[in-house]
């Protein structure tokens, strides 16, 4: 029998349509990794923004321009919760390249979209969306928080940093009826 690394490995193979090449003629085991580790980044980046428009803010003879990005998020824990968020997108060459880092502002506005449903019970704070907003070190997050006195989800943005966070932050907030308690864990 194989060792379980080896085959997550074959089963990482067939997935990228590899399969059929002979033992030696497959990537090697390190190449795959790094391709699992991409994908899994890429993933983890994307998360579940659906881009809605951007607007130029500065001109860049070379590379793309500084501009500013309107992104909407549905809530995966809340159903008819969707949240909109703006930031600004660095230009320029570095941006072009993705190595620019993007200024650590941004805004937020939550908005009923449909009716509010909730599959399963929420956490009373949860991290619901991050992306990546430089090489390495600073991530975008919007944390839920709920307010069971008031029967209220609110919704925070802000950036952190691999060792300094940002304190510029954006808050907003989506109030339930009272019909429909939300269910806490």
């Amino acid at each position: 029998m194989k060792p379980a690394s080896s085959r997550s490995l074959d089963a990482l193979a067939r997935r990228a349509g590899l399969a059929g090449l002979e033992r030696r003629a497959r990537p090697h085991r390190g190449v795959l990794r790094c391709v699992a580790l991409a994908a899994g980044l890429a993933a983890t980046v994307a998360g579940h923004a659906e881009p809605l428009g951007e607007v130029d803010t500065a001109f860049k003879l070379i590379g793309p321009d500084h501009k500013i990005v309107v992104d909407a998020y549905d809530d995966p824990g809340v159903q008819g919760v969707t949240c909109f968020v703006s930031r600004a997108k660095t230009g320029g060459i570095k941006g072009g390249l993705g190595l620019a880092e993007d200024k650590a502002e941004a805004s937020i506005a939550c908005r009923q979209t449909g009716p509010i449903r909730f599959p399963k019970p929420l956490h009373k704070q949860e991290e619901m969306f991050s992306e990546r907003i430089s090489l390495v070190f600073k991530r975008l997050r919007v944390v839920r928080i709920v307010d069971p006195a008031r029967n209220t989800l609110v919704y925070l943005t802000y950036s952190d940093r691999l060792i300094d966070g940002s304190p510029k932050n954006s808050v907003t907030a989506v109030a339930v009826d009272r019909a429909t308690p939300i269910p806490l864990r």
